[in-house]
């Protein structure tokens, strides 16, 4: 038997998109496509694209401060800071060293997690730990990403499905019985190569020729993607809510990964829940990777979604291939 030192659940949430709307419209003037495709396709109707300087410390910095305002803490009451991102700044420092500075967390212990669309789950499920344990009291994790400066805005099946912002949650101590429940996480490496950005690393170096080849873009293979997120996505939400001891019709509220509405209705379908459990987003902001969990997270408590007791679930999945799923007591 597990002793907990401590429950973790969420004090305050926030998030921040940037001010430039991308329409299907918009998209139509790129590449050969139309509204009508990408909506029926994938439900999105508009995204949100950062304007040149604004980075993606600058997305987190602004979602944090709303998290913190909501927990009613300050950013010296953080032990720690957990940014998800494929999509840093730099390399060196982390992107969380940065949004340590900028929130002024003298106190805090930082680092950048990788896990692509799945990251927020994950960060989520790694806060809990140091929680649980006792070895942090408040940890903030947030999922933002800059995904439009990958766009291969000449590839239709790509450029259209992506979008950019921030979404944070501050993790705190909460009552037992509260707080996170279960959780599931797991990985295929095999099917890495069916979402990549091939040169972005030490692979292959962005060079001045990797991007003239279009190799510094996202690449992707959606027929694998969408089978394999058919998939995962209902199961590790299944998984999280047996560790917790809880069926499906325990749910109050779903909150999946926002990649394509045809996805999440599977997952909606395979849990046996009315679309009216289910958090949806998608048709606002497209894909945002890390961030879409706790952007629909923080709209979905802002709009009283989500109240004291009900039964939350995460469910994400991402390149790598990764996926994970957390289930939570409201508090």
């Amino acid at each position: 038997m597990i002793v907990k030192a401590n429950s973790a659940g969420v004090l305050g949430t926030g998030h921040y998109v940037p001010d430039k709307i991308v329409t299907n419209a918009d998209m139509e003037k790129l590449v050969d496509t139309s509204d009508e495709w990408i909506q029926g396709r994938t439900g999105i109707k508009t995204r949100h694209f950062a304007e040149d300087g604004l980075n993606t410390s600058d997305m987190c910095t602004r979602a944090a401060e709303q998290a913190l305002e909501m927990a009613q803490l300050t950013a010296e009451d953080l032990d720690m800071i957990i940014v998800c991102t494929l999509t840093p700044d730099m390399t060196i420092p982390s992107t969380a060293c940065i949004v340590q500075k900028n929130l002024g967390a003298k106190n805090a212990a930082v680092f950048d997690l990788y896990a692509a669309c799945s990251g927020f789950a994950y960060g989520a499920i790694t806060a809990a730990q140091y929680i649980e344990t006792g070895m942090c009291r408040h940890v903030l994790v947030i999922g933002a990403e800059i995904l439009s400066r990958f766009l291969d805005l000449t590839d239709r099946n790509t450029c259209v499905l992506f979008g950019d912002g921030a979404g944070a949650a501050v993790f705190g101590p909460v009552p037992e019985g509260y707080g996170v429940l279960g959780a599931d996480m797991g990985a295929d490496g095999n099917g890495g190569k069916y979402l990549n950005i091939p040169s972005s690393g030490v692979a292959i170096l962005p060079t001045d020729e990797a991007r003239a080849k279009h190799l510094t873009f996202i690449k992707m293979d959606g027929k694998e993607v969408y089978k394999f997120a058919v998939k995962v996505m209902g199961r590790t939400a299944e998984r999280a809510l047996e560790r917790a001891g809880l069926d499906h019709e325990d749910i109050d509220l779903l909150i999946p990964h926002q990649a394509n509405i045809r996805i999440i209705k599977s997952a909606a379908k395979r849990l046996h829940l009315p679309m009216e459990k289910v958090f949806v987003n998608i048709d606002k902001y497209a894909n945002t990777s890390g961030a879409s969990i706790p952007i629909a997270m923080d709209e979905a408590n802002r709009q009283g979604r989500m109240k004291r007791g009900d039964i939350i679930t995460l469910a994400g999945f991402g390149a790598g291939l990764t996926w994970a799923g957390l289930v939570m007591k409201w508090y």
